[in-house]
């Protein structure tokens, strides 16, 4: 029932883990948390009940690496075995023996290749097992914060919903966790495979030769200058390309829904002129950021050939001169490829775990909201009352310094009906919030059955309640489950009987499923008046003793509005009733009728002492008729 602020919804891109669109780019503009290693602390905290598995993933990447980068240097010494047969056999030939075979140690050069791949297979065990295990310590922990953060949108008081639009609510339980989930997985293993790589390749460059390994170092100050400059202009265009990105989404979101309004107007040249416009700005920016990013890679690819060139040059020159094997030469050569993957993927890497720690602190802010508190008065209970609601001096307002409610009285008997009346945005849904504690009053006190509501526990006071809105809610499931809904111990037998006051069992029986048709996402394969009856179903399942009622007979044919009307008339039957009303024509008989106008209470009292007023109710009731305007 509360009032929602829509205005901050809005479409946003979903936020990758990292990579890029193009080769090594970005993937687009890298959110920043605000406290870094506060948050990852916290995050790592979550997987502190597991680092027994942690132990296990890291000692397994280290292994798995380190096999990893021994290889090449043992396969090396095969092509050392080689090169020295082919060496010998050519001296002995220059001597004047005649040879058959050159003098190759095959034997040898198989048990290296055995070795080389038994190592291959332990590396890819190791990195299996390291994957498995990190795959179910990260999918456990996102489980245990969203399980979390569920609860806490449990909890959190209806003011959050209020200030909160649902997509960026939706972005947080969603992208935000996938982003957890895919880094926990994927990335933070791969930045100790990664930090391992460097340290191990660089200690087998050395090991082999501390010269090669210095000309080799001469390319990481060139690639860092080349990462400096150009990524920084490509997440320039990036962002230009996401925002541009958004309109064009925006745009094609409103031109779809609004085709019909297009066409009636003859605007689809208008439209389409608009299209290519921003089509043609986003164009503009996404190639440039696209080229900008993809020359990265290529740029890197040729910083590591040129050391490449070098170390092939020199290290053919020493092997010449027999100050180097063959064999450490190729292995150098191997790891001159390998060398410069981690500097790329610890740089990509910085971002991605950038972006995962702001989503982190997305997740937190919602887990850290504060909670609806429990704020018992221990009041005095008034035995004795005949009022079944009783509203008392309340004061109320949305914000502490501009109170809606100063100093407002009410009382209501078992069965009257008691009417909100006002226009657009007047606050009719001011009084249903505190009815129903989604806030507290300000002041005063509202009591149910001689009761304080603040005494009694929200979750048992709304069972006293049962709300049928004007915007019908249905969940994807069937139409007997959405009855069923209002009171999950209800037999077959009641909700047959509810749907038959309702007018629903008259148009379900006609249906090819009947009561197991599943109703979709948005219920649109039913229509709008029947979406209503089964809310009043629902309602008519739950058997409230007080019942919110918001009038909804508009959009409607005229057969289905008299259904709605006999089926909300059949409800209100003995039931105490609060009616949200648009038609003043159908609460005439109310025993009280609140009249609401820019979020405060302007009169109060029934239809003909209010008219007898001739004050804002007379004015709205008579510009109704006289003009057939209805305050929907």
């Amino acid at each position: 029932m509360a009032q929602k602020d829509e205005s901050n919804t809005s479409s946003q891109p979903t936020r990758g883990p990292g990579g890029g669109h193009g080769p090594g780019g970005p993937r687009g503009v890298v959110e920043k948390p605000k406290n870094f290693w506060k948050t990852t602390a916290r995050l790592m905290h979550y997987m502190s009940d597991r680092i027994v598995g942690l132990i296990l993933v890291l000692i397994f990447a280290i292994t798995s690496v380190i096999f990893q980068i021994r290889t090449p240097k043992i396969l090396g010494q095969a092509t050392t075995e080689i090169y020295k047969g082919v060496m010998k056999g050519s001296a002995q030939q220059r001597a004047g023996f005649n040879i058959g075979n050159l003098p190759i140690n095959f034997d040898k050069i198989v048990h290296i290749i055995i070795i080389v791949a038994l190592m291959y297979l332990a590396s890819a065990i190791f990195s299996y097992l390291q994957q498995f295990i990190m795959t179910l310590i990260s999918q456990k922990t996102v489980y245990r914060l969203r399980k979390q953060m569920k609860q806490k949108m449990r909890l959190v008081p209806i003011k959050y919903y209020d200030t909160h639009s649902n997509g960026d609510i939706m972005s947080r339980a969603v992208n935000d966790m996938d982003n957890i989930a895919s880094t926990l997985q994927q990335s933070l293993t791969q930045a100790v495979t990664s930090l391992v790589t460097f340290i191990g390749t660089l200690w087998m460059m050395f090991s082999i030769s501390w010269k090669l390994t210095l000309i080799a170092f001469v390319t990481i100050p060139l690639s860092i200058v080349v990462v400096g400059i150009v990524a920084p202009k490509s997440q320039k265009y990036f962002a230009a390309q996401q925002k541009s990105l958004g309109l064009l989404n925006n745009q094609v979101e409103e031109n779809y829904a609004g085709q019909l309004v297009l066409k009636s107007f003859n605007k689809e040249k208008d439209t389409i002129d608009k299209f290519e416009e921003q089509n043609d700005k986003y164009y503009q920016s996404a190639w440039k950021a696209q080229f900008i990013s993809g020359i990265i890679m290529p740029l890197m690819i040729f910083m590591n050939n040129i050391g490449y060139v070098f170390v092939a040059i020199i290290g053919g020159i020493q092997v010449a001169n027999g100050s180097i094997t063959l064999g450490n030469v190729q292995a150098f050569l191997q790891y001159t490829n390998q060398f410069s993957q981690p500097i790329s993927q610890l740089a990509n890497l910085m971002n991605t775990i950038q972006s995962t720690i702001a989503s982190a602190e997305r997740v937190f802010d919602v887990i850290d909201e504060e909670e609806m508190k429990n704020t018992h008065q221990n009041r005095p209970v008034e035995k004795g009352t005949d009022n079944i609601v009783s509203l008392e001096h309340v004061q109320f307002g949305y914000e502490e310094s501009d109170l809606l409610l100063t100093d407002y009285n009410l009382q209501v008997k078992q069965g009257q009906q008691v009417a909100i009346v006002g226009p657009t945005g007047a606050g009719k849904t001011t009084i249903i919030n505190l009815l129903e504690r989604f806030y507290d009053v300000s002041g005063g006190s509202i009591r149910l059955k001689g009761v304080d509501t603040r005494d009694i526990d929200r979750e048992k006071l709304r069972s006293h309640f049962a709300m049928v809105l004007q915007d019908t809610w249905l969940f994807t499931g069937t139409i007997y489950d959405n009855i069923k809904y209002g009171r999950e111990d209800a037999t077959h037998d009641d909700i047959i009987e509810a749907a038959k006051a309702a007018h629903v069992d008259e148009f379900v029986r006609k249906l090819p499923d009947g009561y197991d048709t599943v109703l979709n996402e948005a219920a649109s394969n039913i229509s709008q008046g029947q979406r209503q009856l089964v809310t009043i179903a629902r309602a008519f399942v739950a058997n409230p003793e007080i019942l919110i009622l918001d009038e909804a007979t508009s959009s409607v044919d005229t057969r289905t509005e008299v259904q709605i009307q006999h089926a909300m008339s059949e409800l209100l039957k003995n039931r105490t009733s609060f009616v949200v009303a648009h038609r003043l024509s159908t609460i005439q008989n109310a025993d009280n009728i609140i009249v609401m106008n820019h979020g405060s209470v302007v009169e109060t009292g029934t239809h003909n002492e209010l008219l007898a007023k001739n004050g804002f109710y007379a004015d709205l009731y008579n510009s109704q008729f006289s003009d057939n305007v209805s305050f929907n």
